[in-house]
């Protein structure tokens, strides 16, 4: 066993020496946290402006979209006002707040600053979103719209630019609504019906329909309200009777009696596992790498034969798996460790009261360090974490020892790969039935064990489930690394080309 340690240590101590298993810790976790501001930037400043030219014959309806696109402008400026009110650095502009949660009373704050608002210390509007410009020089709102099309062409397909005291910009769409555009509107079009007469909306972007959208729901909305007035009813009364809706409370039974009510805690509860599923599928996939690729290093660069001098193959395998999980452990608990660190932090000195103010968003972090003092996920994380490593580290290490470079490991890691796809495919849908039969199903296959047992975590699944798959998932490892073994301690030296499947199987059979 002494030997066994001494590789262990050896293997943990040249692996996290490196510079790559530091920037590995550290990558992941911004690249998650880049995952999920970078959108959420590039949607507020990396979008520009999208200029737009509006041609209205009807000339009842181009006022309606432009009250509608200053609403939803406006909503947009209190959105960025309420954010930047929450990370103020200085709360001496604002006096409207809730609490100590900086949280903005948005209509006492216009109340109190009138027309001017917005005009806040340090506050930067967004820029708009939409901006309505008139027709390029040349175009003329004359003769039929297919002509005015025609004639907006080389703007929209970008070879020209338009040209204001601001610079040049792309025309990004044209809104094209004909006279007749009511009649054609006045009963809904049968199903499968082309239609080739309406509102043209004239964009080569495909992708970015949010102008569209943002021009249909308002001529829609205008369309009906007149079609009411026509009919003699009363388009308020009647937008007030559509807007009838059932109250509904999602209650769970399981819950104790007066607190069946079902919040965001609740759906993080359920859905909190598979995060972690595709944590530990990381964890998993980038220990191995790092077993395979000291295998095959140290096998092509001829270590592996001093190493054997000294030790027996199994005594070096054993060192090396034991040795590259406590580099895995290492890198799991800096994650995790971090995790419990911003948790810690941003529930630090909340109040109830507080917490109660600040929203159901904002609440995210104590719901996160509730769920996991209340639940196994954080010993459950670790006890899968170490059988799934095992189980697919003996399937690389004997496939490692096999192979003399990295490519030719890689046509067996394709393999491998394939396989841990699928508890990825089942990620997002075992938390909607944890318990039903595919679930079940997948829970005693003690490849996947890991990953879908630690998905269904917190939806109490049945003791038989979590006892019988454990059992059969350490019976199947230990088979895992038992093969191993015997593939080791022959491939280890072998040299040439890999051994087939035939001959991989006659030397499980030698003694």
């Amino acid at each position: 066993m002494r030997y066994v340690l001494l590789i262990a240590w050896r293997e943990f101590v040249e692996t996290i020496k490196t510079r790559g298993f530091w920037i590995g810790i550290l990558l992941f976790p911004a690249l998650i946290v880049l995952g999920v501001l970078v959108p959420r930037l590039i949607e507020k400043k990396g979008i520009p402006t999208r200029h737009f030219v509006m041609v209205d014959r009807t000339g009842t309806l181009a006022p309606v979209i432009r009250t509608a696109l200053a609403e939803r402008e406006l909503r947009r400026q209190e959105e960025a006002l309420v954010e930047f009110a929450r990370t103020a650095k200085y709360q001496e502009p604002f006096s409207y707040f809730v609490s100590s949660n900086r949280v903005l009373d948005l209509p006492g704050w216009k109340q109190s600053a009138g027309t001017n608002w917005l005009g806040v210390r340090g506050f930067v509007a967004p820029k708009p979103r939409f901006a309505e410009v008139p027709l390029p020089e040349g175009v003329r709102d004359e003769g039929s719209l297919e002509t005015v099309a025609e004639a907006l062409r080389p703007w929209l397909r970008g070879d020209r630019k338009l040209t204001s005291a601001a610079g040049e910009a792309a025309l990004f769409a044209a809104v094209l609504i004909p006279t007749n555009l009511a009649e054609l509107a006045a009963r809904p079009n049968p199903a499968g019906t082309n239609v080739t007469a309406g509102l043209q909306y004239w964009s080569e972007n495909l992708a970015d329909t949010a102008l569209l959208e943002a021009v249909q729901t308002p001529v829609n909305a205008e369309l009906r309200r007149r079609a009411y007035e026509g009919r003699g009813l009363d388009a308020a009364l009647v937008r007030g009777i559509e807007q009838t809706r059932a109250p509904v409370v999602s209650l769970n039974p399981k819950k104790a009696v007066g607190e069946e009510q079902v919040g965001l805690s609740d759906r993080l509860r359920q859905w909190l596992p598979s995060a972690f599923v595709y944590l530990l599928w990381i964890a998993i996939f980038s220990v191995a790498q790092m077993l395979l690729t000291s295998v095959i290093e140290e096998k092509s660069n001829r270590i592996i034969e001093v190493l054997l001098s000294s030790v027996t193959p199994g005594e070096l395998m054993l060192g090396k798996l034991l040795g590259i999980a406590a580099a895995g452990l290492t890198m799991l608990a800096t994650w995790i460790a971090g995790m419990l660190l911003v948790i810690a932090w941003k529930a630090a000195g909340v109040t109830p009261e507080q917490a109660a103010a600040a929203g159901a968003m904002a609440n995210l972090p104590l719901d996160v360090a509730a769920i996991l003092r209340t639940t196994w996920l954080l010993p459950a994380f670790v006890m899968y974490f170490l059988l799934g490593y095992l189980l697919y580290a003996g399937l690389i290490i004997a496939l490692g020892s096999t192979c003399n470079t990295i490519k030719e490991a890689q046509s067996f890691m394709s393999v491998i790969i394939v396989f841990l796809m699928v508890p990825l495919f089942t990620m997002t849908f075992i938390p909607r039935d944890p318990n039903g039969t595919l679930a079940t199903a997948l829970s005693w296959i003690p490849p996947y064990t890991p990953f879908v047992m630690m998905n269904r975590m917190t939806a109490d699944p049945p003791l038989r489930d979590v006892i019988g798959t454990l059992f059969l998932l350490v019976a199947f490892t230990g088979f895992v690394l038992w093969g191993a073994g015997r593939v080791f301690r022959i491939g280890i030296l072998r040299t040439g080309q890999p051994p087939k499947l035939v001959e991989l199987l006659r030397w499980l059979r030698k003694p």
